[in-house]
């Protein structure tokens, strides 16, 4: 029998200065680059994205409000 280790669901935005959002995009496409996982904490939780995450980017307009959102998704193995 396997157990899944299931988090609480989370949706959240987080804001970074220029400099740190720079800095954490470079560190991203030196892993994806080098088929490396990705680590980030964001809010406090540590994130780990692998190297076979699907990415996506998305364009949104409401109004005069536009968007750009760069994804990664994965799926979380059972352990």
């Amino acid at each position: 029998m396997t157990t899944r280790n299931v988090k609480p669901e989370r949706d959240l935005e987080k804001a970074y200065s220029q400099k740190d959002f720079v800095s954490k995009f470079r560190r991203l496409a030196d892993s994806i680059e080098q088929n490396k996982r990705f680590r980030i904490q964001i809010s406090g939780e540590r994130i780990s994205v692998p190297p076979d995450a699907i990415f996506n980017v998305e364009h949104e307009r409401e109004g005069n409000n536009e968007e750009v959102e760069f994804q990664l998704k994965w799926v979380v193995p059972e352990k």
